[in-house]
């Protein structure tokens, strides 16, 4: 008797350890696979900028090509936030079936997603780069850079359904496992391929498009043998590859919220290039790359949010009041920290971080004044972050779409457009303004937020149990 309740405890921890044990245990696994999805992008940004030639121009090359890779991003774990989502209900309510074919349904998403973005690196790139830049020598590099990560997408396309499953039955630690292996291949490859080291050709831009997808495979295929041996209670049958219309809309009515939280990043990050540009080109380099180091903190939320959806989720699913709201409450809490720390760790860091990446001039000043200001937004960023979990968990869908559209949509274009035109009027002007944008939008967003979950937390929470 006393070896079966001990072989079924793993099994269980959802409904049964400690919320905040729960939290801690799932979400530092988490946060350290999206924070080291964050290093893909700041790695190469890295090892580009310090290329003998052109290297602020290769910055600002991957920075024009950094809102596709976030668009792709937010396709593959938008779908993998509703597949988690669902198959930690499903396996909350003890629907077993749901649960398969949520997990099937998820890779079937994922074949199309990555054939929309193998179609579009073909054919689209070159016309979606020349709306950024009319500069021949950043056009050419940014070209060749996306159309590689957008061909060879796949590995990082699927290995966002694999981490999200390995996620949704709380083997989050085997997610990181592959994320730190796909991490690792991609810093040894950046300067081999980059640089022409060990016998390789100096490719520049070509050899961190290579590095980063090189890194995407192997993450993928570590993610897909984990889950194949470790994941036992969801079935690998073929059968459940089947689209189902159901099942799909269901995965979507949890999951698009979290796609178009992750796509307004994109398109955020376009629309700001464009008006960044009328100030100068160096506003966009330093935005590219401030946007690039606060992904750490950001992707730490994000991580933590990852954590806070299942466990609500399977909470909510199993009628638990109490643990619906400890998950609510420890992951406000936990998310607040983050945040706050790295608040103080960018503002300690930003001149010697900016000058690691050979930045010069007005672009370099521009990147430490964007560090000082926006950073001041991040503990209302991460109560809004939080706040998108929760709603998500509580199939709010709608709720956590109001905060994204607002935080990233809402306030800050027009924001940054009024704030530049009002830049450029001066005589002597300040480009630094416009970094006032952000905690603008953050905190009027968290005062929306904060009413919303109160009106959600009565009707959804109150009435459990």
């Amino acid at each position: 008797m006393e070896n079966s309740i001990s072989k079924s405890k793993p099994q269980n921890k959802m409904s049964d350890m400690p919320i905040n044990k729960l939290m801690l245990s799932m979400g530092v696994p988490m946060i350290i696979s999206m924070v080291l999805q964050a290093v893909y992008n700041i790695v190469d940004s890295a090892f580009v900028s310090n290329m003998p030639e052109n290297g602020e121009l290769a910055l600002n090359a991957l920075t024009l090509a950094f809102p596709i890779q976030v668009l792709m991003v937010s396709l593959g774990i938008g779908t993998g936030v509703g597949v988690n989502a669902l198959i930690s209900r499903s396996l909350g309510s003890k629907k077993t079936e749901q649960a398969n074919k949520s997990a099937g349904n998820g890779l079937f998403l994922c074949t199309i997603i990555y054939v929309v973005f193998l179609l579009f690196g073909i054919f689209g790139v070159k016309a979606y780069i020349s709306t950024q830049t009319n500069n021949p020598v950043i056009e050419e590099m940014a070209v060749s850079y996306l159309r590689i990560c957008c061909v060879l997408s796949f590995g990082m396309v699927y290995f966002s359904i694999y981490e999200k499953l390995l996620q949704a039955t709380g083997k989050s630690l085997y997610s990181t496992i592959a994320q730190i292996s796909g991490a690792v291949t991609n810093i040894i490859l950046d300067p081999i391929m980059i640089y022409g080291l060990l016998g390789f050709p100096a490719m520049g831009v070509k050899g961190a498009a290579y590095a980063t997808v090189a890194g995407q495979i192997v993450s993928l295929a570590a993610a897909m043998i984990l889950h194949v041996t470790k994941n036992k209670e969801i079935s690998n049958s073929a059968k459940y590859l089947r689209p189902n219309i159901e099942i799909i809309g269901k995965i979507y009515s949890i999951g698009l919220p979290a796609i178009i939280a992750q796509a307004l990043m994109s398109f955020m990050t376009y629309g700001l290039n464009i008006i960044l540009v009328k100030i100068s080109p160096d506003a966009v380099t330093a935005y590219g790359l401030y946007y690039k180091i606060q992904q750490f903190i950001l992707f730490a939320a994000f991580g933590l949010r990852d954590a806070i959806t299942p466990i609500v989720s399977f909470s909510y699913g199993s009628k638990s009041k109490q643990r619906v709201s400890q998950g609510m409450k420890y992951g406000i809490a936990y998310t607040l920290i983050i945040m706050f720390a790295g608040f103080v760790v960018l503002e300690a860091i930003a001149v010697p971080f900016t000058g690691a990446f050979g930045l010069s001039g007005s672009t370099e000043k521009l990147c430490i004044s964007a560090i000082r200001i926006i950073s001041v937004s991040f503990m209302f960023a991460g109560l809004n972050i939080a706040l998108q979990g929760i709603f998500q968990a509580l199939q709010s869908g709608i709720e956590s779409l109001i905060i994204s559209v607002c935080r990233q949509l809402v306030f800050v274009l027009p924001l940054a457009y009024a704030l530049t035109v009002a830049v450029l009027a001066t005589e002597k002007y300040n480009a630094s303004l416009v970094w006032v944008t952000f905690p603008i939008a953050e905190i009027a967003t968290a005062v929306i937020g904060v009413l919303l979950v109160k009106r959600t937390y009565n009707k959804k929470i109150k009435v459990l149990g």
